[in-house]
């Protein structure tokens, strides 16, 4: 091996010192040998001189700019349009719509979050991965809305043959569904990816409770009435739009550190805008029946409505304002005559509703955004820019639902503690009734309801008709005799005897026949 001479340049291939130029740089050798001409320093890195864009390339590439922020805005103008489309037809539409519209938001905001943190390398070497997540959604899924059902349509569930097991024994059986999935996990576990695995399994569970959880407390909305989830939703999205608006115009002190572009004084001032628009959407939603009313028929829309007596909290109420004056405003006395404070009222008329309202702008201004901030740091940790691209122009569902399923948890959380009227329902009397009576005991419920029934002058004037009704349970009647017995049942006690007819051999011909007519 020869050795280079001492003095070479040590980054010389052949023992030769490089020459230089007159300005002191340094001649690049070349593979063959020979050198090239030293660079100037107008030259880039490739050897060509650095050009400045001239006029015509500088209007190329504002003209390029504007017409990519064209496409973006028409884009985005189209698919707003198609999403406040796709709220309005399911809502018009009938509540069994409103349903499958948030289950189909919930399916794509799980489906967002899960992507997020997968690895498609190591999902695809474990075959089971997404198998698992699906089912455990699936799971949760059936558990929630079985819930639900149950809870609204008792009076349908348990007095049918065939729903009434799966009813009666709906959380074992959600239940176990679970422990078979937790046992297909821990059976697919691998060597050399258990955290993985695991980091997979509590991702899922977090998405389950932060998204399917949260959308059923929703759906719960819609069958108290769908006011109460048209109003939450209508709140966040005024919040977003004047929140944006008030930190265009005036937005100076920066909000927190996870969005940047949030500012304190976009953050009140969308507070206030919020509160009094509240006021205008309560005005608007309370003149429908159809809006108000808790879902009794799932086959109502917009046309035929619906029909119920309404929530105290939706009937005006007279306030005096005396009482709520201080004791030394009180014994103040209003001279007429004189015209001091005498066009002040003293009473004011209005429906509870507004004040609830105000409590839930609050909510929505004040809280609902951290639902925002929340996502906004989650898409940080995994350093995306949005959940998805299901929504062209606006990202993925969870952009645009991350404040929404906080709203609705609320919303459930305060109706049933301020709002909702506790009262005795046909569902929670038969469910009273067939789960905590025995067959015999149910007969005896069913006969004196009839005689009360029949002495309310409700079914019949006729105090015979409830000794045929006896006879029927005691000796099994004739055909005639049901037919007779059948007219004298109301809707519900026909029920009724039909889950015990179900339930007890030696009634259930009897029921059959009573119920032919």
């Amino acid at each position: 091996m020869s050795r280079s001479k001492k003095g070479n340049a040590p980054n010389s291939p052949n023992g030769v010192r490089s020459p230089t130029a007159p300005n002191g740089a340094r001649a690049s050798p070349r593979p063959d040998g020979a050198l090239d001409s030293p660079r100037s320093p107008a030259q880039g890195k490739n050897g060509s001189e650095d050009k400045q864009p001239n006029g015509d390339q500088q209007a190329a590439q504002h003209r390029a700019e504007y017409e990519k922020k064209k496409q973006s805005i028409i884009t985005r103008s189209v698919w707003t349009v198609i999403m406040i489309a796709g709220f309005f037809i399911p809502l018009f539409s009938g509540h069994i719509y409103v349903i499958m519209l948030i289950t189909g938001i919930q399916i794509i905001s799980f489906k967002e979050v899960i992507a997020i943190s997968s690895v498609p390398s190591r999902a695809r070497s474990l075959r089971f991965t997404k198998t698992l997540n699906w089912y455990f959604l699936g799971t949760t899924m059936y558990y929630l809305y079985g819930e639900s059902v149950i809870y609204y349509f008792k009076h349908i569930v348990l007095v049918d043959q065939v729903l009434s097991p799966f009813a009666t024994h709906h959380r074992f059986i959600s239940f176990m569904l679970y422990v078979m999935g937790f046992v297909f996990f821990v059976t697919s576990l691998q060597k050399g990816h258990y955290k993985f695995q695991f980091t997979q399994f509590a991702w899922t569970h977090m998405a389950l409770y932060l998204i399917v959880v949260q959308a059923h407390f929703v759906m719960n909305n819609v069958f108290e009435g769908l006011i109460w989830f048209i109003l939450p939703a209508a709140l966040v999205i005024t919040n977003d739009i004047m929140a944006y608006i008030c930190g265009m115009t005036f937005g100076r002190t920066p909000l927190i550190k996870l969005s940047p572009k949030k500012t304190v004084e976009g953050f009140l001032g969308a507070w206030i805008f919020t509160i009094i628009s509240g006021f205008m959407w309560v005005w608007l939603i309370t003149k429908s029946t159809y809006l108000t009313c808790p879902v009794n028929d799932l086959g109502a829309n917009v046309f035929t409505g619906l029909q119920c007596d309404p929530n105290p909290v939706f009937v005006p109420k007279t306030y005096h304002l005396s009482s709520l004056m201080p004791t030394h405003f009180q014994n103040f006395k209003v001279m007429p005559d004189s015209g001091i404070l005498s066009n002040v009222p003293t009473t004011l008329t209005i429906a509870p509703i507004n004040f609830h309202v105000m409590v839930f702008s609050t909510f929505a201004s004040l809280i609902a955004p951290f639902g925002g901030f929340f996502a906004s740091g989650l898409k940080r940790t995994f350093n995306v820019k949005d959940f998805g691209d299901s929504i062209p122009g606006h990202g993925g569902m969870t952009d645009r639902m991350d404040c929404q399923f906080i709203m609705g948890l609320f919303s459930f959380m305060y109706y049933h503690s301020f709002i909702a009227v506790t009262r005795a329902s046909v569902g929670g009397v038969l469910e009273m009734a067939i789960q905590g009576l025995t067959v015999d005991e149910q007969v005896e419920v069913v006969k004196s309801l009839s005689k009360h029934l029949v002495n309310q002058g409700v079914i019949s004037d006729k105090l015979s008709r409830v000794s045929v009704f006896e006879r029927a349970f005691s000796t099994l009647p004739t055909t005639s005799a049901c037919a007779l017995q059948r007219e004298a049942q109301p809707r519900h006690v026909t029920a009724l005897l039909l889950r015990v007819g179900s339930r007890s051999p030696s009634t259930r011909d009897m029921s059959a026949l009573a119920l032919t007519k």
